[in-house]
């Protein structure tokens, strides 16, 4: 990219939204409200097993293969087995996942440095819009809570569309909705894949937010390839702009 960019696209969560850290703890808080063997247990490993069959069970809704409500089924499920907790009727299992997602909506932030970035990027004249894999209902009003729709001049949810990040459909339909050429655009996530290369592959610049600095020397090889810019915090953004 020979100038600076005129749009910069966002990735919402674990980007802009502290999502981990509201799933961890609501799915907390929700063990210890609920009692029994699921609240004694050991709460490293309950964290990573929920997080795994999120990761999971929503990549198949991603691809398919679960419509929304029954990716959440699934996981509720999966994750009370252990215990011998029975959820195999629907509604038992969307009570349950009711009862966690109040946790988790009491968990909702913003990342410290997401609204010093959308400043100093708005004070530039830059346009600002996301770009999310998952239901637009869901992921607006998630957007909506967090006070910060206003900010953005489009949100583009892959449930909308029939394709999902790293497509480049994706990257080039918000490009279109925004009337800016994909070479004068940014992206910027937190997963490398499906964010900064997909976005490159797309001919966009790609930004990968590695906020753990947890990126493998063949990741960060990956990522050089592919053109992708890296960073560790959103604060770095606007310089490397």
């Amino acid at each position: 990219m020979q100038h600076a960019p005129s749009l910069v696209l966002f990735d919402l969560d674990d980007t802009l939204f502290a999502h981990r850290n509201a799933v961890s703890a609501g799915i907390l808080a929700f063990r210890l409200h609920h009692g029994g063997a699921l609240g004694a247990a050991d709460p490293t490993i309950e964290d990573a097993r929920w997080n795994e069959l999120e990761e999971r069970h929503y990549h198949r809704y991603l691809a398919g293969e679960l419509d929304f409500v029954g990716q959440r089924r699934a996981r509720a499920r999966e994750f009370v087995e252990p215990f011998g907790i029975d959820l195999a009727a629907d509604h038992l299992a969307d009570e349950w996942f009711d009862r966690y997602f109040d946790h988790y909506v009491n968990a909702w932030v913003l990342h410290d440095d997401a609204l010093a970035c959308l400043d100093a990027l708005g004070e530039r004249g830059i346009r600002l819009g996301i770009i999310t894999n998952g239901d637009a209902v869901f992921q607006g009003n998630k957007i909506a809570k967090l006070g910060i729709t206003e900010r953005f001049e489009h949100i583009v949810a892959s449930g909308d569309l029939g394709f999902a990040k790293p497509d480049r459909r994706i990257f080039h339909y918000a490009c279109e909705l925004f009337g800016v050429e994909p070479e004068q655009s940014v992206y910027v996530g937190d997963r490398l894949e499906t964010d900064a290369i997909g976005a490159a592959d797309a001919d966009l610049m790609g930004v990968w937010l590695d906020r753990n600095r947890a990126g493998t020397p063949e990741q960060l090889t990956r990522a050089a390839a592919a053109g992708a810019s890296v960073i560790h915090t959103l604060d770095e953004l606007p310089a490397l702009l």
